[in-house]
């Protein structure tokens, strides 16, 4: 006997499932409750309900009784107290009249059977202790050729050569005998593993990269997770390139990662929100980063430029500055006018009335210089001289003037010292 596949490893294939049980008085009342107890563990080993195994009862002595339909039942509990309710009906054993009335009222769409389109098999499990008192052989051909699984379950008195007319071929799977209805219970480990689909996702064997989804039947499909989706060899799963759906609501960019998700991010000089979504523009300036050398302007797309104070331009670089006017920077030291001569030069001039010193950058008044000056006088040699005599005299008076308020101040300043 093979091993009997462990709970969780094994998944029931879907079946329309009738038991036919013998309750002629030849069964005594306990060996009646064996084989409803042998019923309902079989009942235990399966799925139940409208997708997967439907369970009915035929109840058979003399007459026959169908105890429930496939469709009455949809939960193991339900299914178990029906059972525990059957009662023994007679005397007689009139096996073929059972199949009969299976094949006609139990296997019926009308009384829930599934269609040949579901392609979910019709079995019959027929127990008896006795030798059928009609004839089975003709009926449970035509029982198998209407494509019901046909199984024989003999005890104690059972004819085997009338288990093996009724039972389906190979007759060394679908005939069964026991000596006594008290261990007729250990039969139903058999069903289970007769029933069983192995389910290769709880063995490990599915190979499905992610996620394997049983089918019944031992069969199974591959699925992917979230964000995935499933190759051409229907095992493996591959990303799925969320940004390229347009689906993401990303304002800037969107990044496809490994996970099969994605996120989001932002061009440069923008910063994501807290809905990890849209973007604001970042104070570049405020960085420090920038490079400007002297005044850096935030732009409102996100991004900076650079601008110069006044009196430089920028250059080529867009960040440095160079002096576009000496004197406009205020740092040139002419005490009157100062004049640029280019970008990077400049020379001091004098008010009207002034004249530029030797430092050139302060001014000296000469109003009374102008005044000693002739006009008639300017074209000749000699009135050109005296002029110039007169200047000599003017500015050497003014130097002695000059000399000698700087003697009297330096003289108060020594006098303040040593007092």
């Amino acid at each position: 006997m093979a091993e009997v596949p462990k709970k969780g490893v094994c998944k029931s294939r879907p079946l329309d499932l009738v038991f036919i049980i013998d309750s002629s008085r030849s069964v005594r009342p306990l060996e009646f409750t064996k084989v409803k107890t042998f019923v309902s563990q079989i009942i235990d080993t399966l799925d139940i309900g409208a997708l997967d195994t439907q369970v009915a009862v035929v109840n058979y002595a003399s007459t026959v009784k169908i105890e429930f339909h496939l469709q009455t039942y949809s939960d193991k509990q339900s299914l178990k107290r029906a059972v525990a309710r059957i009662t023994p009906l007679s005397t007689g054993t009139m096996s073929g009249l059972a199949i009969q009335t299976a094949m006609d009222e139990a296997f019926t769409v009308e009384a829930g059977a599934r269609g040949p389109t579901s392609n979910i098999p019709k079995v019959a499990i027929i127990v008896t202790d006795g030798r059928p008192q009609d004839q089975v052989n003709d009926v449970a051909a035509r029982a198998r050729a209407s494509g019901i699984e046909l199984y024989a379950v003999g005890v104690d008195r059972a004819d085997m050569e009338s288990l093996k007319m009724i039972a389906s071929e190979p007759l060394d799977e679908h005939v069964f005998y026991v000596e006594t209805y008290g261990v007729i219970e250990k039969l139903s480990s058999r069903f289970q593993e007769t029933f069983c689909a192995p389910d290769p996702c709880a063995l490990g064997t599915h190979q499905c990269q992610h996620v394997c989804v049983s089918d019944g039947e031992g069969k199974h499909h591959c699925e992917c997770s979230q964000g995935y989706s499933l190759n051409a060899d229907m095992k493996t799963c591959s990303a799925i390139d969320k940004c390229a759906l347009n689906t993401h609501r990303c304002e800037h960019i969107c990044v496809n990662d490994r996970t099969g998700s994605y996120h989001c991010e932002c061009y440069e000089g923008y910063t994501l929100n807290e809905d990890k979504k849209t973007c604001s523009a970042q104070d570049q300036c405020a960085f420090g980063t920038h490079g400007c050398q002297h005044i850096c302007v935030n732009d409102r797309d996100g991004s900076h430029h650079c601008e110069c104070y006044e009196g430089y331009t920028l250059n080529a670089d867009n960040k440095t500055c160079s002096v576009r006017s000496k004197c406009a920077l205020g740092s040139h030291g002419c005490q009157h006018l100062c004049v640029d001569d280019g970008a990077a030069a400049y020379h001091c001039d004098c008010y009207v009335g002034y004249t530029l010193n030797e430092d050139k950058k302060t001014c000296s008044a000469i109003e009374e210089a102008r005044r000693l000056i002739s006009t008639e006088d300017a074209c000749g040699c000699e009135a050109a001289l005296a002029f110039q005599d007169r200047v000599n005299s003017y500015l050497q008076r003014l130097n002695a003037k000059l000399d000698d308020i700087l003697g009297k101040l330096q003289a108060d300043e020594y006098g303040q010292i040593h007092h």
